[in-house]
């Protein structure tokens, strides 16, 4: 995977039954998405982005998963580990911060029993919100130097 002409693949709010809801347009502000059910909570964990990389694996083991499964925010075609915390992403006009590797969730073992395991360190990074804006399916990603 590749980060040159990455792009945001989809956009998804988590609404208060913890179903990921797909958006072409989402609102961040230091406080996080607008709408999504953690905003305001936590503005060092309030962005979830996950690479299409996570789903491949995924689909590597025979587990067909939609898009928005793993409750991510953002995802994108962005190879994430070449990211650390600490770093920031240029999203369109949105700039997130890393925070850390995205910890495990229990709805993942509900999905399927091995997912966890197989994405203990490809589900995805928790960001802050550095330079909100509007941010949209197809809005190009980079490394912000």
């Amino acid at each position: 995977m590749q980060n040159r002409n990455a792009k945001v693949i989809a956009l998804f709010i988590a609404d208060t039954q913890s179903n990921s809801i797909g958006k072409a347009v989402i609102t961040c502000d230091p406080q996080g998405i607008r709408e999504d059910k953690h905003y305001g909570k936590d503005p060092a964990r309030s962005v979830l982005v996950t690479s299409t990389y996570a789903y491949q694996l995924a689909s590597d083991q025979g587990i067909g998963i939609p898009h928005g499964a793993l409750g991510e925010n953002i995802l994108t075609d962005f190879d994430l580990k070449t990211v650390g915390p600490g770093e920031r992403l240029q999203l369109g006009e949105v700039v997130l911060e890393i925070v850390q590797n995205c910890t495990l969730c229990n709805h993942l073992s509900k999905i399927d029993r091995k997912l966890p395991k197989l994405l203990r360190d490809d589900r995805g990074v928790f960001a802050k919100v550095v330079q909100g804006g509007t941010l949209h399916n197809g809005d190009a990603v980079s490394l912000k130097v």
